[in-house]
């Protein structure tokens, strides 16, 4: 990459340069400690973190290009080390993106990129995608929640939407795979913070919304979680939403904003699109449901619930309009089973049902609740906590929920990060307490697991929630390695 390659890649988003004494750069980054001779150090302002305040450290380190966006710094710096390309921009994440497609061959461009925003559904959605797509032939590379897949490989990321640098290398890496298709989880916060800026996706989905991720260091309020999400429908060439939604008209108005083409999918509104009806509920040897998509034929699905229906038929949705047809649909989703989302844990020994799920917000808590009572069970037994040093909000809800839909809540840890363990509980109990529901407090959460399994009988259901593919407990700095599926297989075992 030259000089000229920057230029071109920022376009109008250029403010000024001044060119130094290196023309070609061999490599980019965003952390001043990977700054090395022929590297371009972006300066990225993060929520407790600002990139501008390590550019000696880059300069120091050899870093022969520096993108930055403070006037101020950008004169300084051209006077104290004339030997490096200063780039100044108005925003250096849109920059960082921008330059990372360009670094990478634009490998986005030569992908069908598929892009899923909502508050929940997206994971167990893209997999969905992902087995239609490849039962129909094509090659499918998965970017989300539990990590990085395609082809043989996988990498585990800290987001759901890495940062675009990552996202590009991610891109050009799955081409040189054979890749043709990504399915990918696109956050709010990724949205926000400009990680798929310049990517024009082939498909963008809505699936839902309900608050979330408003707090210290996410969003300020609703109304910008919902605007964040909808930024998506600002770079897609096709859009497939949730006509279920009660902020479907918001997201439409975004499409018809930007003239963007859109086809709807529901459980509820028959004049969708892609209409799911004749909903069944079956207890085999998991919770599995039936329904009708209108036009087409039945499909059954391998887990629990509505919420499974509708993921079901965004999927389809998605892959019909991506060279699939219904048959790869119906045969894919009997299949499917997304790892840590409504997961059942079978064992000989077991004559109820567990289930292990990664709800972590009330929404999603509710939906899974709803979700089991069409089964009908005896009694409902859930497992649960909420992170540390994330909303309050979301403790006092769940604990509301899960104590109006649980015949018993088993209170424990969940990843209480650098938080006391005890205020965590206590803002549990502040919404458990305003329902009758029954609880305990098992501060371990392996034992509060043996424990709901100790008092579980016949044609009751085990619901152990909020870690779901996560396969690890954060205590303080620290990720302690905890499956949650071998605490009850050794449970079982034991007996």
């Amino acid at each position: 990459m030259n000089v000229n390659d920057i230029i071109n890649s920022l376009g109008t988003e250029l403010i000024s340069l001044r060119r130094g004494s290196d023309n070609v750069f061999t490599s980019l980054c965003y952390d001043s400690r990977k700054a090395q001779p022929g590297s371009i150090f972006v300066c990225l302002k993060g929520s407790q973190f600002d990139g501008h305040s390590f550019l000696d450290n880059a300069a120091k380190s050899g870093a022969s290009a520096v993108v930055l966006s403070d006037e101020n710094l950008y004169e300084s710096s051209c006077r104290k080390y004339p030997d490096i390309t200063f780039i100044k921009t108005a925003d250096t994440r849109k920059a960082l993106a921008l330059i990372s497609a360009e670094f990478f061959g634009r490998p986005a461009e030569k992908l069908f990129v598929i892009g899923i925003t909502g508050t929940k559904g997206k994971t167990s959605t893209s997999f969905m995608i992902r087995a239609i797509l490849e039962n129909s032939g094509k090659k499918v590379g998965i970017i989300g929640t539990t990590g990085i897949y395609y082809g043989e490989k996988y990498e585990y990321i800290d987001n759901s939407t890495p940062e675009s640098y990552e996202l590009h290398r991610l891109f050009s890496d799955m081409l040189s795979c054979g890749v043709s298709h990504v399915v990918m989880e696109v956050s709010s916060q990724a949205l926000m913070m400009h990680r798929t800026y310049g990517i024009n996706f082939d498909i963008g989905v809505f699936t839902n919304i309900s608050p979330d991720h408003i707090g210290e260091n996410e969003h300020s309020d609703f109304d910008e979680y919902l605007y964040c999400k909808s930024l998506l429908f600002y770079q897609c060439k096709k859009a497939v939403i949730n006509a279920d939604s009660d902020k479907i008209d918001y997201i439409i108005a975004a499409l018809r904003k930007n003239s963007v083409p859109y086809i709807t999918f529901s459980t509820h509104d028959q004049n969708a699109d892609f209409f799911g009806e004749n909903i069944s509920f079956e207890i085999t040897d998991c919770l599995s449901t039936s329904f009708d998509l209108r036009g087409f034929g039945k499909i059954h699905l391998n887990v629990p619930g509505e919420f499974s229906v509708s993921n079901a038929l965004a999927a389809a949705a998605v892959s019909m309009n991506s060279g699939a047809n219904f048959e790869d649909v119906a045969k894919s989703l009997a299949l499917v089973h997304v790892f840590g989302r409504a997961e059942p844990v079978k064992h000989e020994k077991c004559n109820f049902a567990v289930i292990i799920d990664y709800a972590h917000n009330a929404l999603s808590l509710e939906s899974l609740f709803c979700s089991v009572k069409h089964y009908k069970p005896k009694h409902i037994i859930t497992v649960f906590g909420c992170g540390g040093n994330r909303s309050k909000l979301r403790r006092y809800d769940m604990g509301e929920i899960s104590g109006k839909y649980s015949d018993l809540s088993v209170i424990t840890s969940d990843n209480p990060r650098t938080e006391k363990l005890d205020d965590i509980i206590d803002d549990i109990l502040t919404g458990i307490k305003k329902t009758n529901g029954k609880y305990v407090i098992i501060k371990s959460r392996k034992d509060a697991i043996c424990h709901a399994l100790s008092v579980a009988r016949k044609g009751d259901i085990v619901l152990i929630v909020g870690k779901g593919n996560q396969l690890y407990e954060e205590i303080g700095h620290e990720k302690i390695p905890f499956d949650e599926r071998k605490v009850v297989k050794n449970y079982f075992d034991e007996l």
